[in-house]
């Protein structure tokens, strides 16, 4: 079983950044989804042999990867508190593509909060 380590949500004021790191061993394609409470999960950004990004968070989120250190992150810029979710990295073994359904993907983090006050 393939398990996916989240880190780096927190509390943060409009304006601000917040980097979430997910550390993933093997090779796979990333997505980092988000989650606001009594709504869907929705993909936000992806990375595979192209890169995906949700129409609200482009020119303000950056997905990159460091295969050195088997890591996936999402640098969160100019944040607002329409961002405010429960964020969770997922891993697809399927490497065509960056699909935007949750059940696309295998594996899941155990998700971390992020806080966006006005």
């Amino acid at each position: 079983q393939v398990q996916l380590v989240e880190s780096g949500g927190g509390l943060v004021q409009t304006g601000g950044s917040l980097r979430l790191s997910c550390v993933a061993s093997g090779r796979y394609v990333m997505g980092w989804f988000r989650q606001a409470p009594g709504k869907e999960r929705v993909l936000v950004a992806a990375s595979g042999i192209n890169t995906y990004y949700a129409d609200s968070v482009k020119g303000r989120f950056t997905i990159s990867r460091d295969n050195a250190k088997n890591t996936v992150y999402l640098q969160m810029n100019s944040l607002k508190p329409e961002d405010t979710a429960v964020y969770y990295c997922a891993a697809r073994k399927r490497l065509i593509g960056t699909p935007s359904s949750p059940d696309e993907y295998d594996y899941w983090g155990q998700g971390t909060q992020v806080t966006v006050s006005s």
